[in-house]
Order: structure tokens, then C-alpha cells, then sequence
């Protein structure tokens, strides 16, 4: 079931979300309709967060952009409880975007390198290290957990610049593609 996004200016993107357990109800469907919504958007990653959920859970498929780079073929991944343990290496920038904040990308430096620690689906638990393109998927996805938008990685200048674009989200005013849910002020 494709899920509507909750945009920019909901309470809900800027809180702390709570680890969750495998007995967490619905949590197999919950993960389907989070990927389903996410290609519905053309995402590539998406946060439980954004679906209007205060749990530590996201979703990630790079797959289509294996075109460019063929090691991200077949990368699809369910994190839950994500914690990241390390972030090292050279602060590279790049544009993201974010689909709580449709139209806007701007460019953020984040560090290339991660160690993350998950659950996946089955309980497994997973330690591992990601670089490049991979890591600041991981990162931007990552931070949805602890109420950081991407936006909050650019400089006090480009804040004050995309403040009313980020009000006209927050107020519905957007030319979303998919599904939102905007914010009740």
C-alpha cells in the first residue's frame, strides 16, 4: 500500500524516534508498504519518519542507480535500530534531496565512510562499514531517526534563502508527484 509522505514543517520529522523490537505489529507489511511507497516517489531511501512513524526503521534501494555504479546493484536493505558507530574519511559534498522536501536539492557535505549497526527483518544483527554514495544515503536516511533534515547540514545563508520555499512545503504549496501529508499548523 502506497503511504502518503509527511512533508516538511510536521513535528514528527524533527523528534528522536524509539528502537523497536521484531514483535513490532504489522512489521513485515509495514516494510513492503514502505518500500512500495518509496518507489512510488522515486526514492531511494525512505525513513519511518516520513510516514508520519516515531520508530528507528529505514529503507533503502539503490538499485537504480546501478547504471552509474554497478556495485549498487541489488543493494536493498532494511535497517532496524540503526545506530551509527563511526563516521570518518574526507567530508565530500554532493546534492541530495529528500522526499519530505519535494523540489528542493541543495548541496551538503557529509563524511564518506560509516560503520552502522542493524537488525535486519530476520533479527539479524549486522555490523558494517560503507563508503561513497552508499554511506550518505545511509547518513541522510540515518539522521531521519534523529529528526535531522538535510537541510540542517547547509550553511546559516542557504537556510535563510530557502526558508519560504520550505514555509510554501510545509503549507502544501509543492509540485509533488506522490502522495504527502501536510502538516496541520
Amino acid at each position: 500500500m502506497i503511504l502518503p509522505i509527511t512533508v516538511y514543517g510536521d513535528p514528527v520529522l524533527r523528534k528522536v524516534t524509539a528502537n523497536i523490537d521484531l514483535s513490532y505489529q504489522g512489521l513485515p507489511e509495514l516494510i513492503e508498504n514502505m518500500f512500495e511507497t518509496m518507489y512510488n516517489a522515486e526514492g531511494v531511501g525512505l525513513a519511518a519518519p516520513q510516514i508520519g512513524l516515531l520508530i528507528r526503521l529505514f529503507v533503502v534501494d539503490l538499485s537504480p542507480l546501478g547504471k552509474d555504479e554497478p556495485s549498487l546493484v541489488g543493494f536493498r536493505r532494511v535497517f532496524i535500530n540503526a545506530k551509527i558507530i563511526e563516521r570518518n574519511g574526507d567530508e565530500e559534498l554532493m546534492e541530495e534531496g529528500c522526499l519530505s522536501i519535494p523540489g528542493i536539492h541543495e548541496e551538503v557535505f557529509r563524511k564518506n565512510h560509516i560503520r552502522i549497526q542493524y537488525l535486519d527483518p530476520e533479527g539479524t544483527a549486522h555490523n558494517e562499514v560503507f563508503t561513497g554514495y552508499t554511506a550518505r544515503v545511509l547518513q541522510h536516511e540515518y539522521d531521519h531517526l534523529d529528526g535531522i533534515m538535510f537541510t540542517d547540514h547547509c550553511s546559516p545563508l542557504k537556510k535563510r534563502l530557502l526558508k519560504r520555499k520550505l514555509t510554501d512545503i510545509s503549507k502544501g504549496i509543492t509540485t509533488a508527484t506522490y502522495r504527502i501529508k501536510i502538516p496541520k499548523i
